[in-house]
């Protein structure tokens, strides 16, 4: 079963412009990596039949350009999600960059690096089973942790809590070589906005908040994103958010990011849905979340994106 999942995995990015992300070392590096990129489909769950990647060691961009009569200028970097061990490759990155491409966005596909995992995929199998056994019951809303360190625990600041720096620095190269090359690529840089998912969702609040430089022009952190006690700066971007009410782990994180913004009298949009749980991404399920698409696509249009 593990070798055909990997077998039947395919990127989709042939024939598309990939962009190595750093020329020249990057500020942080991570380690320990036990085999190259792999790319994979899960045979259980809500992204089953999905493309994932994981062993990411080379960050790149994927560049996706609409059609030409449709093209709007404004760029966006796609940043998929996966608790900073495996990239959500189709369903939180490529749809979200066919979704965009139909309305004439140009869209960066981010494959940010990620902490290591094991060779093989029995392995490393039963190592997601063993992390999603220690989160199968449901905290009550009053439990539910306000912070991401209060999820991972001491471990995991420590191992994913460096690999989310990491994914971060990738995010800062991104937005400053898109904004490089943005004649090349046919966007204006003032008008070069992030969405993420999950993990990628942190790294996108985490860019807005301290940017490093110029900020981008908006964030949409879709179920996740904390600022991690930091104010929020007086240039930060207009913010989307959503997630749903019965995403225990991450909605009271999703809430006090969206405080935050409003506290710094910042443009911030929230959406919580009644259903819909974590990591659905672009997949119909017949839930209330199902509307987050819909309602981006108006945020976009009412901010001047559209």
């Amino acid at each position: 079963m593990a070798d055909d999942a990997s077998a039947r995995a395919t990127t989709g990015t042939e024939g598309r412009e990939v962009v190595a992300l750093w020329s020249a070392p990057p500020p942080r590096e991570i380690e320990g990596y036990p085999a190259g990129e792999e790319a994979w489909v899960p045979p259980l769950g809500l992204a089953e039949r999905k493309v994932f990647l994981r062993n990411v060691s080379k960050p790149t961009l994927t560049v996706f350009r609409p059609e030409p009569a449709r093209a709007n200028g404004v760029g966006v970097i796609v940043c998929p999600g996966g608790g900073w061990q495996v990239l959500a490759w189709e369903h939180e990155g490529l749809d979200m960059v066919r979704w965009l491409n139909g309305r004439g966005y140009t869209a960066f596909l981010l494959k940010y690096r990620v902490s290591p995992t094991p060779a093989r995929l029995e392995e490393f199998f039963a190592q997601q089973a063993s992390i999603g056994a220690r989160h199968a019951e449901k905290p009550t809303s009053a439990q539910s942790p306000r912070a991401m360190d209060d999820l991972v625990g001491e471990l995991g600041h420590s191992v994913l809590g460096y690999a989310r720096d990491v994914a971060a620095d990738d995010g800062r190269r991104a937005l400053a070589l898109v904004r490089e090359r943005s004649a090349e690529f046919g966007v204006d840089p003032a008008r070069i906005g992030m969405i993420g998912f999950s993990a990628g969702a942190f790294l996108v609040a985490d860019v807005a908040v301290d940017p490093q430089g110029p900020q981008p022009a908006f964030v949409a952190p879709i179920y996740g994103g904390e600022t991690r006690g930091k104010p929020v700066p007086r240039d930060a971007p207009p913010l989307f958010t959503v997630v749903a009410q019965d995403d225990r782990l991450l909605f009271h994180m999703v809430e006090g990011l969206y405080l935050a913004w409003s506290d710094a009298d910042r443009s911030a949009e929230l959406h919580i849905f009644g259903r819909g749980a974590h990591g659905f991404g672009l997949i119909p399920q017949g839930m209330p979340s199902d509307r987050w698409i819909d309602l981006f696509d108006a945020w976009l249009a009412d901010n001047g994106f559209g």
